[in-house]
């Protein structure tokens, strides 16, 4: 059966988690686009201009075009080739070595992929390279695309035959770690410092708005009563004003913000597998992604409501052991299911899903927010099992898994679908692992340059203080003015410290140079925690506050246990608590050393300072001074 979208879909499927996925590398995708005979997938490439005006302004003699895998390396050579009138089928061939004359006389060395190229052509081309940086060579310019260890760790092991230092060794290492410093004549392109948020949304657009969507407009199999899931998925990830639309994208954009300040890196390569497991993903399709053959048997057995794209972003679909293996080998699938979404719920939630039909209190909210989707949501397959769990014999209500794992999938909807309005009964983040996401992402926005800069929400302050003293303490304090610097008198990785050795505050004092900031690190894209003990800026400690250590501070102050919650993150805060132990000290000793400078004064005994709780949680401190009896 011939259907009139059936090519693209086909093309589209061959971008996600399946084996023949040749369509995620740019050296292949000039062949498929032949064989398929559709438009390419264009993603915005914003330094291909800047890269195309390094080459022509004869100042640089390279542009190295580096990142991870998947960042879109060679998707940006052949772009750049193309800016500079290069001809496409010159590209196409099989040498990773191409030739461009430029319009000055000069040429133009591309090199598709240094990790193509043997030892002995690799030496020729590094040696080109480091002329043409030098300035020896002036008629020759390169554009090279390597992984960041690649080109490093060619220039060492060049370096290591030679006897002799690389001269771009150093430069390119430093234009890796700190964006900015670069070698004169030498212009690196990190693909892999594009924000992942800014990276999906552009992925999603156009994917979602290619244009050979408009064949589907003609196609029998989404007309009348017949719905297309293939269709469907792609009408609820289409921004058209569509407020549904628009939540599902910012949700999802959410989830992938979280996953890069955790340190988490997704190149554009697994996106693209993403945005075509959303829009084709279904358990009884071959390998799990659909073609538009599939949909027709598909309508025939009532199963369409088993391609629902909010499942699908967490690799649902693929199911059986060869097709789980495929989804967490890529880093989206296996970072997107970290978050626990479906497994993760709360009271509320689950009571809306279980009990929404019969309990009077409930219904409008179910009407509203799960019977209003009558194909993802509450279908007449969901309302089957619901009411075989509620009213059924016995032995039915005994054997719930079906219903329970349907509830998985209507969690999954809900994180996407839940509006803000009614956040304050049905709180979408608790139905992940990072329940404090939320205020985490409005933190973001208040501290970076480029965000809402509103002022921070003083119960998100007050949260983080409380989990300092409470995990850097082990006592269950309340107080969010001042921080505690305890020790155990000894031991600084002990778990219960109430031996106060210094306070700070909780704000920052302008007058004293003292206190916590809340602040933005350009390096690191990321918040962070600086603790100033002193007014010599030297000397201030810093702490990345990523969102797992914001969630672990968060939990810690509602009551968790610090070991409890994660180990990893409570060493980490043991850790930043010695370090404020040492740097109290040292101040603590310049201190002394002027005073002895000034009067030596003989002390009455040995000072020390408690911490003490008062019957509300709020500590206070109780100097003791020990006296000898000799």
């Amino acid at each position: 059966m011939t259907l009139p979208a059936m090519s693209w879909v086909r093309f589209l499927r061959n971008y996600g988690p399946i084996p023949t996925n040749g369509n995620l590398f740019d050296e292949h995708i000039s062949a498929a686009l032949r064989r398929a005979k559709v438009e390419p997938i264009c993603l915005p490439t914003p330094y291909v201009d800047q890269m195309a005006d390094c080459i022509r302004s004869r100042e640089f003699g390279a542009v190295l075009i580096t990142g991870t895998a998947g960042d879109g390396k060679t998707y940006h050579c052949r772009q750049l080739w193309s800016r500079l009138e290069g001809d496409p089928s010159d590209w196409d061939n099989s040498n990773p070595i191409k030739h461009l004359r430029l319009a000055d006389g000069r040429s133009a060395c591309f090199v598709k992929d240094l990790s193509e190229l043997s030892d002995s052509i690799g030496e020729r081309i590094l040696d080109g390279l480091e002329a043409a940086v030098s300035g020896q060579d002036e008629q020759t310019v390169y554009v090279i695309a390597a992984n960041h260890g690649q080109i490093l760790d060619r220039l060492r092991r060049r370096a290591h035959q030679q006897n002799s230092s690389s001269p771009l060794y150093q430069p390119i290492q430093e234009a890796l770690i700190h964006a900015g410093k670069e070698h004169t004549r030498l212009k690196v392109f990190d693909l892999s410092r594009t924000a992942h948020r800014q990276s999906l949304d552009n992925v999603m657009r156009a994917v979602t708005e290619h244009q050979q969507w408009s064949k589907c407009q003609s196609c029998d199999l989404d007309q009348g009563d017949r719905i297309c899931p293939i269709a469907e998925n792609r009408r609820r990830l289409l921004r058209t004003g569509d407020e549904g639309a628009e939540r599902l994208n910012r949700r999802l954009g959410d989830l992938i913000e979280v996953a890069r300040l955790n340190g988490a890196h997704l190149p554009v390569r697994d996106l693209l597998a993403l945005a075509a497991n959303m829009l084709l993903g279904h358990p009884d399709a071959k390998e799990g992604l659909m073609t538009c053959n599939d949909v027709q048997d598909l309508q025939g057995e009532g199963r369409i409501g088993f391609a629902s794209l909010y499942s699908n972003v967490f690799a649902e679909n693929l199911k059986s052991r060869k097709g789980a293996n495929r989804a967490m080998s890529r880093s989206v699938f296996r970072i997107l299911h970290s978050f626990g979404i479906g497994t993760e719920t709360n009271n509320n939630i689950d009571g809306l899903l279980v009990y929404g039909t019969d309990d009077t209190w409930l219904r409008q909210d179910f009407e509203t927010l799960v019977a209003n989707d009558t194909i993802y949501g509450a279908s007449s397959n969901f309302e089957a099992f619901q009411h075989q769990y509620l009213e059924g014999e016995e032995g039915a209500r005994l054997d719930a898994d079906a219903f329970l794992a349907r509830l998985g999938g209507q969690r999954q909807r809900l994180f996407f679908t839940l509006p803000e309005e009614v956040a304050d009964r049905y709180m979408f983040w608790e139905l992940t692992t990072f329940r404090y996401a939320g205020d985490y992402l409005e933190l973001v926005d208040a501290i970076r340059p480029d965000g809402d800069r509103r002022p921070l929400d003083e119960r998100v302050r007050e949260r983080i203080v409380q989990g300092l003293n409470r995990g850097m303490t082990g006592l269950l304090l309340d107080n969010a003015d001042q921080i505690f610097i305890a020790s155990s008198g000894g031991f600084t990785q002990s778990k219960l410290s109430v031996l106060c050795e210094n306070t700070l505050p909780s704000r920052y004092d302008r007058e004293r140079g003292l206190g916590l900031i809340i602040r933005w690190d350009s390096y690191t894209q990321s918040p962070c925690l600086s603790f100033r003990l002193s007014r010599d800026r030297s000397q201030e400690i810093n702490f990345d506050l990523t969102p797992v250590r914001f969630e672990f501070l968060c939990r810690v102050a509602e009551g968790a246990l610090p070991s409890s919650f994660s180990n990893e993150c409570f060493e980490d805060l043991l850790a930043l608590k010695a370090r404020l132990l040492s740097l109290s000290e040292d101040l603590r000793r310049q201190s002394q050393l002027q005073d002895d400078e000034e009067e030596y004064v003989e002390p009455a005994g040995l000072e020390l300072t408690f911490i003490e709780i008062e019957e509300k949680g709020h500590g206070f401190l109780k100097k003791i001074t020990v006296r000898s009896s000799v």
